[in-house]
């Protein structure tokens, strides 16, 4: 793990009626003799890689996603009495990706014995196969991707576009379905062969033009709660519109509206069935006045602070 985030940001006072969300960061073992830390409401860990995007033919710069994201949420307002544990950065600055994501699998599983909720800030896309390893894979996981990608491409090496292909061919070798699905996805940035293989493999998608306004997704995400009992959350930031979300590795056309995306993350939140989230492919280099990083952060404190509500 790398070097701690220091956590700071805009201080008007002490009290609960100031909180911020640094206020509510702790780091593992800290306020416990015994070392375990404070019960926490969710754990963050960084994954700073782009070398599955750097394999994809992407723009590289997702590396410095998790330290944009963690400065983007530390002065947010937060209303509930939060605890988040930050676990630190995996970091992938060998070109082993491989050996990165079997490292953040062991921390996502390591995290999840002290809180509810864990959150991986990446780095590219290839941060969801890492998840998939630090989860325990029972027969109704489904995974949810918010994306204009499919992310089954086969390749002789991971990539940022193969971790769901990954996934699905884990669990048929563990004789589990797949429970695999899409929202947002883009007809123009996916060939033939991507849609193919996604009905092969019984993964229902819905088009981003079909995604412009809350009842179809809402309606998609329900028909996908029906069949799982937990969910892991991925968000590729490209989801979003380019005017939203400039610094990705692949600015969407069109996309789908920050509101929409909010929503669906509500409904799943509200569901209970949320363990995992993801939120990827930041690139601050490509990023304009922060919108992208400010944007993410408002969809990672808000599946907290909801979460946080909801079991408390």
């Amino acid at each position: 793990m790398s070097a701690a985030f220091e956590w700071t940001g805009r201080d008007d006072g002490p009290g609960p009626e100031h909180r911020r969300f640094f206020h509510t960061v702790t780091r593992p073992g800290e306020g416990s003799p015994s070392g375990d830390g404070p019960p926490a409401d969710a754990a963050l860990i960084g994954f700073a890689s782009d070398e599955g995007v750097r394999r994809n033919g992407g723009r590289v710069g997702a590396a410095d996603g998790p330290t944009a994201l963690r400065a983007a949420l530390a002065s947010l307002a937060v209303h509930e009495d939060l605890t988040v544990v930050d676990h630190g950065d995996v970091r992938v600055d060998d070109a082993d990706l491989e050996g990165g994501q079997a490292r953040l699998g062991e921390a996502i599983a390591a995290a999840r014995r002290g809180a509810p909720l864990t959150v991986v800030l990446g780095g590219g896309h290839e941060t969801a196969y890492g998840s998939h390893l630090g989860l325990e894979q029972g027969p109704r996981l489904g995974v949810l991707n918010l994306d204009a990608h499919f992310d089954l491409r086969e390749a002789e090496r991971p990539t940022s576009g193969t971790p769901f292909l990954q996934m699905a061919l884990d669990r048929r070798e563990r004789g589990l379905d797949v429970n695999y699905a899409v929202l947002g996805i883009s007809r123009t940035s996916n060939t033939g062969r991507l849609f193919a293989r996604a009905e092969e493999l019984g993964a229902p998608w819905l088009l981003d033009d079909d995604c412009q306004d809350r009842g179809a997704p809402l309606e998609f995400v329900q028909r996908f709660l029906d069949g799982v009992d937990g969910v892991h959350l991925s968000i590729d930031l490209d989801v979003l519109p380019a005017a939203a979300a400039p610094g990705v590795s692949a600015p969407a056309a069109l996309g789908v509206p920050p509101f929409v995306i909010q929503s669906v993350c509500d409904a799943l939140v509200d569901s209970g069935r949320l363990l995992h989230l993801d939120v990827t492919e930041l690139n601050p280099r490509h990023d304009v006045d922060q919108r992208t990083a400010k944007l993410a952060a408002r969809l990672i404190h808000r599946v907290i602070t909801r979460a946080a509500r909801r079991s408390s």
